[in-house]
């Protein structure tokens, strides 16, 4: 990366709010094109316009920019429970919404219809749990306060999660509890209660995968996805197919051949997979490395936070993005089942990818409000932040 400058970050970037900045611009253009690459076809058979889906992720993107902007010059300390109190309703509201006048597709109802666009409350429930969970806990942090899970922000993101799962959707529903549960074993809950955690959650998935049989089907076509390759299996095998055909370079953009209805969702949830057919092995770990570097300066703007609320903000909207970008990968290279897990940046998806640019300006706010210490939660009283603000004017 070159040299460094007196703070010891690459020269590149002054800082890692920067670097996330540039970063997450960057898997934004290697995404439009890979989106684009993947969807013409689709656009094109479908509206009789190859650049229909284009056109979209660019409009979603110009929206989420300026909440990118926006999220990144706002103070996060100025988002507490007044704002949040409303937030959390106007989602509840939109997810009981999508049960009453929500749009169906594949078996499934989880958008709701605005204009000529379809807007998907779950994508923003993520976010709202995080910024919840990270108000609740970083506050208790701050005091030294003990962090247990039977606490209010648990209970509201497990009821989010239901009403997802109503929809149906377990991926989404399982990343929203995810996300606030993450955040609780951050903050450091007492070990017997994350131990009972580990074992409620194993009996959870046993419970709801067996509960509807699509999905148990769907375990047995990720355990040998090659015998199922006609029926449940079909979509791994062809990512599968995608994945190893790209080679070290790839095929060319919109050369793969995935995309003319061999791979079903395409340009959404197995986009990582045209990605590799068509970038090859050096897209795919270019990729790679971007989100590794987003993950690596997502903790250290987490580490150098002001108080417990920006360390709890900054650990979940990393674990957002990366973690989801992890699953998906994952899922596309069939390591896990089938979950509907977009790919942050590189899939289709306009609320998806507004909510993704919200979260980032949200990282960068606290990134640029850092300070030089190390965080350690627990150990920090409410009169320290003026105490170093004083120190770091002075030098």
């Amino acid at each position: 990366m070159g040299n460094t400058n007196t703070r010891g970050f690459p020269k590149l970037w002054v800082s890692p709010a920067e670097a996330i900045f540039f970063i997450s611009v960057i898997l934004f253009l290697i995404g439009t094109v890979n989106v684009f690459s993947a969807s013409f076809v689709l656009g094109g058979e479908l509206f009789h316009d190859g650049y229909f889906f284009l056109t979209r992720h660019l409009l979603s993107f110009l929206v989420g920019f300026v909440a990118l902007i926006a999220a990144a010059i706002i103070d996060y300390r100025k988002i507490r429970r007044g704002w949040l109190l409303l937030a959390i309703i106007a989602v509840i509201g939109l997810l009981v919404a999508v049960w009453i006048a929500g749009v169906d597709a594949n078996g499934a109802r989880r958008w709701l219809k605005l204009g000529g666009f379809q807007f998907q409350p779950s994508e923003v429930a993520k976010l709202i749990a995080i910024i919840t969970t990270a108000n609740y806990l970083g506050a208790r942090l701050d005091r030294g306060r003990r962090i247990t899970l039977y606490s209010w922000p648990l209970g509201l993101t497990v009821v989010m999660g239901i009403f997802v799962l109503k929809q149906p959707d377990m991926g989404t529903a399982a990343v929203i509890v995810g996300l606030s549960l993450v955040l609780y074993v951050l903050a450091g809950i007492p070990k017997q209660e994350l131990y009972a955690l580990g074992l409620a959650a194993a009996g959870m998935t046993v419970y709801l995968v067996y509960a509807a049989a699509y999905r148990a089907e769907r375990i047995w076509a990720w355990l040998d996805p090659w015998a199922y390759q006609q029926t449940t299996g079909y979509q791994t095998v062809q990512s599968l197919l995608a994945i190893g055909s790209g080679g070290m370079f790839g095929s060319g953009l919109g050369m793969g051949a995935s995309k003319f209805h061999y791979l079903p969702e395409a340009h959404t949830d197995f986009a990582f997979a045209v990605l590799c057919q068509e970038m090859g092995f050096a897209g795919a770990v270019l990729v790679l490395i971007l989100l590794g570097a987003m993950a690596w300066y997502g903790i250290q703007i987490a580490s150098r936070a002001q108080d417990g609320y920006g360390f709890m903000l900054a650990g979940g909207i990393t674990t957002l993005v990366v973690g989801q970008a992890v699953g998906n990968i994952a899922m596309v290279s069939g390591v896990i089942p089938v979950t509907g897990v977009p790919l942050p940046f590189i899939s289709f998806g306009g609320t998806s990818l507004i909510v993704n640019c919200a979260a980032v300006g949200l990282l960068i706010s606290v990134g640029r409000r850092n300070t030089a210490k190390i965080f350690q939660p627990g150990t920090r009283k409410p009169s320290d932040n003026r105490s170093r603000l004083r120190l770091v004017k002075k030098e």
